[in-house]
């Protein structure tokens, strides 16, 4: 007990000789420090950002990622960025050598057939637009994690426009990502597929009499450049397997692929979006991050050693990771199907093939598609700012 004593008008407790134990103490001590709010610091990426806490209890709920420093740095480093680069110069001079079927140098070659057709005002007036929009596209190549918040504007605003809707920062409610592995036709998803708001399909996939494993709609079709280069063969550029009116989302695997584009892109109904670069490079990073924690933790091998085994110049992720992360940022509700492998099942659903492409590494995939449903902080390069969806793997 202590005694009550008065001085200048307060009152206050005079404490006897016991003192609180010394455990009590502290326990109180820290108690009176969590019910201030306070900053934290937390790296992310390679830089660092603030969170405000105003609830003790997030900070005992909330998991705050540790990312490794050195696989960040690794993940970082593009190994064929110089050569890339090259290509880019080469292509903006006018040289095409070496460049499949568009091997011939604007500057050199004399032929009467190549001079007739740099001579045709069509062929001019594609090669302005071939050179701007490399131009354009090679300048912004850089590493930008605010991206993510940006592609609601870059890719849902330009659909929303062509489909005469009013233009919002409304992501959408739902999305379907469908992959093109032989799992599909182990399940009927079809319905289920269907009954998302957004369906977004891969790289031109046929869904004629897989309707009930794989469904019928399609709101976006999401292709490498390969594609479209294929169908740049075609009269008119023809590529709307899903039909005239679907818009068409691509990445570019070649810088030559722009003269696809700049000619395809003039007899296409429905939006053409090339991804932005930034986009790109954030999906590099990612994928290489997990490629080199995968490879570390398998191998037990240095870093180094990893370019030599997956081809580090070659190193690419897949149109089905980067359709995910496009989901990502335009959805509220991710489902993703048709992303993993069976013995029992082909590489892909709608043709023959049965081998994996080397040039991938899905397994380091599958861990980010893990991640992104279970724990999506654990994904690096991503701005603490950033709201992931939620997400859902069907199986």
């Amino acid at each position: 007990m202590g005694k009550l004593s008065s001085a200048h008008n307060s009152v206050f407790i005079v404490p006897m000789k016991r003192s609180a134990p010394p455990l009590f103490s502290v326990l109180l001590l820290i108690i009176f420090s969590l019910t201030l709010s306070s900053r934290i610091l937390v790296r992310r990426g390679g830089g660092f950002s603030s969170i405000e806490v105003e609830e003790p209890s997030l900070i005992l709920r909330k998991k705050v990622p540790v990312f490794n420093s050195t696989l960040l740095k690794y993940a970082a480093i593009d190994v064929g960025e110089a050569q890339a680069k090259n290509e880019i110069k080469e292509l903006l001079e006018g040289n095409f050598d070496s460049r499949g079927r568009y091997r011939f140098s604007v500057k050199a070659r004399k032929s009467k057939g190549i001079l007739t057709m740099l001579r045709s005002p069509q062929f001019y007036r594609n090669w302005l637009d071939f050179r701007r929009v490399l131009h354009d596209w090679s300048r912004k190549k850089r590493y930008q994690p605010e991206i993510m918040d940006e592609l609601i504007g870059l890719v849902k605003g330009p659909i929303d426009r062509h489909d005469g809707l009013v233009v919002s920062e409304r992501r959408y409610g739902s999305c379907a990502v469908v992959g093109n592995s032989g799992i599909l036709m182990q399940k009927e998803y079809g319905e289920l597929i269907d009954g998302h708001e957004v369906v977004i399909r891969l790289n031109n996939a046929r869904t004629e009499t897989y309707e009930r494993n794989v469904g019928v709609k399609t709101n976006i079709s999401f292709v490498n450049s390969n594609i479209l280069h294929l169908c740049g063969r075609r009269r008119g550029c023809f590529c709307h397997p899903y039909g005239a009116n679907v818009p068409m989302v691509m990445y570019i695997c070649q810088p030559a692929h722009f003269l696809d584009y700049t000619v395809c892109n003039s007899s296409h109904i429905a939006p053409l979006i090339v991804t932005d670069p930034r986009f790109d490079v954030l999906c590099a990073r990612i994928v290489k991050y997990y490629s080199l924690k995968r490879f570390v933790e398998e191998t037990r091998k240095s870093l180094d050693e990893w370019a030599s085994v997956h081809d580090g110049s070659m190193f690419h992720y897949s149109s089905g990771l980067q359709a995910v992360m496009l989901a990502v940022g335009i959805c509220d509700k991710v489902g993703i199907f048709g992303f993993g492998k069976s013995a029992s099942a082909r590489h892909h659903y709608h043709t023959n093939q049965k081998a994996e492409l080397k040039l991938h590494d899905y397994e380091a995939e599958y861990d980010f598609y893990h991640d992104l449903v279970s724990n999506p902080q654990a994904i690096p390069f991503i701005m603490d700012t950033f709201k992931f969806p939620t997400a859902i793997v069907y199986q």
